[in-house]
């Protein structure tokens, strides 16, 4: 007993150190299927998973059970809305920009500022601050989460 888990641990250790083909051709060798497409640290706790659980079993029988019974009974979850304010026509967004403000109106077809219509906040934030930037995030219409 004492040897096997010598071998396992020892199972275990080497896999820090394999390149993404070793993890690969390792999970063939022990699954006897093509491996998951998982990045390499994903791939690596699969395979210690899958190696414990040669050593001493996977779960038993009654929690398998369980546990799809409980998954039988869960609805699927409802796709998330995200909820951006209305922006209406009329609509003045005004943002302070490295001491400028920027001021821009909801227009028919975009977004009004210093004469332009734009078709996008992105445009505006992106001439504005010589980056790529999120419109409505930069205007403040969003948040990072």
């Amino acid at each position: 007993m004492a040897r096997q888990n010598k071998r396992l641990d020892a199972d275990l250790a080497s896999l820090a150190d394999m390149t993404s083909a070793d993890l690969q051709e390792r999970w063939s060798a022990i699954a006897g299927e093509a491996p998951p497409k998982a990045p390499p640290a994903l791939l690596r706790r699969l395979l210690a998973q899958r190696l414990q659980e040669r050593r001493h079993g996977g779960l038993p029988v009654m929690v398998i059970r369980e546990l799809e019974r409980m998954a039988d009974k869960q609805q699927p979850a409802a796709a998330p809305v995200a909820q951006r304010p209305a922006l209406t026509n009329g609509t003045r967004l005004i943002r302070e920009w490295n001491g400028q403000t920027i001021a821009v109106e909801v227009v028919e077809g975009g977004f009004s500022r210093d004469g332009r219509t734009y078709r996008s906040l992105s445009e505006i934030a992106r001439e504005v601050t010589g980056a790529h930037w999120s419109g409505p995030r930069f205007f403040g219409l969003t948040h990072r989460g």
